[in-house]
């Protein structure tokens, strides 16, 4: 392997390794090697393989029969918040329904915190999901609500993330409560222009008692014009406009689709828009569960993450998402993992992650199984046992 220079590692003795390549090992969409190897150069993949044709490297990690998979690509969350809705939760659980007004609280803890705060809360969270074997993380504004609270949210997200999203629409504001057209004028106008320079995407809360789908469509267009492209939360809560804008604006992802018509899944079907479940979000609000099986059967391309929020799903691990995926919403082990690797790099538009392959991020989780199905057949068991990201173990 000549093409291998400079400062090398191979980990070695693993058990199954998923590249997400279908032209390696099985030929399935996991690409599954046995018996395998993986070489890191610097920050990038220069090598997989069987484990005995390995080349020579500067170092050698035995992954002592384990399984090894890509760093899992959490392509929705809502991170930069302050406080916690504990009462909320245990109202709901006690059998309160759940709807969007307990953002509000949030906004309010939110506006009335630090910097520091709410760097330090982002912080946590995301070691908190690098633990659990997330390298790749997008995260929003949405809980400031104003130009100054929303710009400073996304300039706190983008010193640890590229995938940062401009969520000025996650509700109407509170200070505009009577006049939501004012708050659409901000959130497309002076907003935007603070908030653009900091961030890649633009989003919208398509749905009842936030934005209807005129108002969805004005607010995503007006961030394509600023170099900002779309992802949209969609029908979430109930029927509506947001898939079918979604695809037909080319967002990159529609986030939630847990109530679909037949006309929403072939549209999905048709376009490039990705598909993102967040099962979380349906756990902790006892909501009917997002129907996998359907969408897959259609070909459309599916994303699997944690909407990690205060709020509606509270969680930053994509293990226990990937276990509610298999038990709750009619995916196979394999494509519930193939689409919290690949399938999130794909709502992100991004080839360099959610696989292993030459060239590829070295970004990857050794899991404390011989298997990648363990994160489902172990539900709750703290199975990431080491992380590489951009080539070096952080864990």
């Amino acid at each position: 392997m000549s093409s291998i220079t400079g400062t090398t590692t191979v980990i070695t003795n693993i058990a199954s390794l998923v590249t997400n390549d279908p032209s390696l090992g099985d030929g399935s969409p996991l690409g599954l090697i046995q018996d395998a190897a993986v070489v890191i150069e610097g920050d990038r993949i220069a090598w997989t393989g069987d484990s005995r044709k390995a080349p020579a490297t500067d170092n050698r990690v035995d992954a002592g029969g384990r399984a090894v998979i890509p760093g899992f690509v959490d392509s929705h969350s809502h991170l930069v918040f302050a406080g916690d809705r504990t009462q909320e939760f245990n109202a709901r659980m006690s059998g309160r329904g759940y709807t969007a007004g307990g953002i509000r609280t949030t906004v309010a803890a939110t506006r009335a915190a630090s910097d520091e705060d709410l760097e330090r809360n982002l912080t946590h969270y995301l070691h908190e999901a690098l633990r659990q074997g997330t390298t790749t993380f997008e995260t929003k504004s949405g809980y400031g609500l104003t130009v100054e609270d929303e710009a400073r949210a996304l300039r706190i997200a983008a010193a640890h993330t590229d995938e940062v999203t401009y969520l000025g629409a996650h509700i109407v504001s509170p200070d505009y409560a009577d006049d939501p057209a004012a708050y659409v004028a901000l959130v497309t106008g002076e907003m935007l222009d603070a908030c653009a320079p900091y961030a890649r995407w633009i989003d919208v809360f398509c749905e009842k008692g936030a934005f209807d789908g005129d108002q969805a469509r004005a607010i995503l267009t007006a961030g394509k014009a600023k170099g900002l492209h779309p992802r949209v939360h969609a029908n979430q809560l109930s029927y509506g406009p947001g898939v079918q804008l979604a695809v037909e604006l080319d967002a990159a992802s529609a986030d939630h689709c847990t109530h679909l018509t037949d006309a929403d899944v072939e549209a999905l079907a048709n376009g490039r828009t990705v598909a993102t479940l967040l099962p979380g979000a349906e756990f902790s609000t006892r909501a009917e569960w997002p129907d996998a099986r359907r969408v897959l059967d259609a070909g459309v391309t599916v994303a699997l993450s944690t909407d990690c929020n205060p709020g509606s799903s509270f969680t930053s691990s994509v293990p226990f998402c990937i276990a509610l995926a298999v038990r709750d919403m009619g995916m196979t082990p394999d494509e519930a993992v193939w689409s919290a690797t690949a399938g999130g790099a794909a709502a992100l538009r991004r080839t360099d992650i959610g696989r292993l392959t030459v060239g590829a991020r070295a970004d990857l989780a050794l899991l404390d199984a011989p298997s990648h199905v363990h994160l489902a057949y172990r539900p709750g068991v703290p199975l990431v046992t080491g992380v590489w990201r951009r080539g070096a173990r952080e864990v």
